[in-house]
């Protein structure tokens, strides 16, 4: 064999490696969130039903809730017909942030026994928590789509948007899911704060109030809300489904904003702690 042949065959092993490496993070994901799927509905007599059904219960509870004691969709531009697209589109896109993060927070700790046995890049236990309520996600999507059928909403082209608001809102997750993953294997308290913080962020967020409020706060609470990522990742999801029309260049820019910021922080504070998870875990 030539100098020259084991030159060029040196030189693609580290592609040839990177490539097997994908695969098989790859396929580790796709194990792993059928496996947390499968584990999810098992013996569940309404199955991946209860994931429409779920959202659909919550909108009736708290659209009778919030639009006839409180008067919510009485207030603006949110009329009482359109007030159960408001809530169940605000309360799924909530929700999915809420559901992946606490699943990401323990998914290190909880995977232990693997990570001591089999070598595996240790950030795919979180992204598969955020892939897996992705899956959920999707689901709950059936839900607004029957919301929409019953008040005679018709979707418009800005729905091909919701891949680029799905993506967006993916990277967020995930940078708070490996950054929360990473200081739970330290600090287990980090799980009981979390749902302290979870609580006061959902109130913060105009889920089920109206943003017509937002003009009636005190300004440093208005610069609270509006900077707030997932009112932005709201007001996204909103204006495609309901409002139809392009989110603004604020809320577009925020979003991206929120994602790249999230992602570089959450990437950096796990890569410089992953190599101590096997001592504490």
């Amino acid at each position: 064999m030539s100098d020259q042949t084991k030159q060029q065959e040196t030189r693609s092993l580290p592609a040839t490696f990177a490539k097997n490496e994908f695969e098989k993070d790859a396929f580790i994901l796709r194990q792993l969130v059928t496996k947390d799927f499968k584990i999810k509905y098992r013996r569940s007599v309404l199955g991946v039903a209860w994931s429409v059904l779920n959202p659909l219960l919550m909108m009736i509870v708290m659209s009778i809730v919030f639009s006839t004691i409180f008067g919510q969709s009485r207030n603006g531009s949110i009329t009482p017909e359109m007030y159960p697209l408001y809530l169940i589109v605000g309360n799924i896109t909530f929700s999915v942030m809420s559901e992946s993060t606490n699943q990401a927070l323990m998914s290190i700790v909880a995977a232990s026994s693997l990570l001591k046995k089999v070598k595996v890049h240790r950030w795919v236990f979180p992204v598969q928590k955020i892939l897996f309520s992705l899956v959920n996600f999707g689901f709950s999507l059936v839900a607004v789509a029957l919301v929409m059928l019953w008040f005679h909403v018709l979707p418009t082209w800005h729905l091909v948007l919701l891949p680029v608001c799905l993506i967006l809102l993916m990277c967020f997750c995930m940078g708070l899911g490996m950054m929360l993953s990473a200081l739970a294997v330290f600090f287990r308290d980090v799980m009981h704060l979390w749902t302290v913080v979870i609580t006061a962020w959902m109130y913060l967020t105009p889920i089920f109030w109206t943003t017509d409020y937002i003009s009636q706060m005190a300004h440093w609470i208005q610069v609270l809300v509006v900077v707030n990522p997932m009112y932005n990742y709201l007001q996204f999801m909103r204006d495609i489904f309901l409002f139809n029309t392009v989110p603004s260049t604020l809320t577009f820019g925020l979003c991206v904003a929120w994602a790249v910021v999230a992602l570089a922080i959450g990437y950096a504070v796990f890569h410089k702690t992953e190599h101590k998870f096997i001592l504490y875990i």
